[in-house]
């Protein structure tokens, strides 16, 4: 079930950086908008999912593959396509998403943490828009 609000707008948001900072408990994620007022928000992800966000973003690829190559390349085989990752809603510090996925048999929702999502995203062949929920850049 999709936790999409009735009227909500969304924003598109481009991966500004990973940040590691050893001071912080743990690595940050910064999405910006893509037209202004360009609002930012960082979000706390664990750190095996920052770098492999991180090795998205560098081109590099690792010798065996992570939990998001493996699913990404198995989208890609059964010919599903990522539409998109909605930031949907930011309760008690924790952002919740939705991964948007084309198949062969029509659109389908899927509850996902905001990290796998992003990753997917950034994974496609064309990669797949990450929106936010205007709501949360308020």
């Amino acid at each position: 079930m999709s936790d999409l609000a009735v009227g909500e707008n969304y924003r598109v948001m481009n991966v500004e950086e990973v940040i590691f900072d050893l001071a912080d408990v743990s690595p940050v994620i910064r999405l910006a908008e893509n037209e202004p007022p360009h609002r930012r928000i960082e979000i706390p992800i664990a750190l095996l999912d920052a770098q492999a966000i991180h090795g998205v973003l560098s081109g590099k690829s690792q010798p065996r593959p992570g939990t998001g190559e493996l699913l990404s390349g198995v989208l890609q085989r059964l010919n599903a396509t990522v539409i998109d990752v909605r930031i949907v809603r930011y309760e008690l510090n924790i952002y919740f998403a939705e991964l948007d996925v084309m198949t062969q048999t029509g659109r389908e929702s899927f509850d996902c943490r905001t990290s796998d999502g992003i990753a997917l995203a950034l994974r496609q062949r064309v990669p797949a828009p990450i929106l936010c929920a205007e709501g949360i850049l308020n």
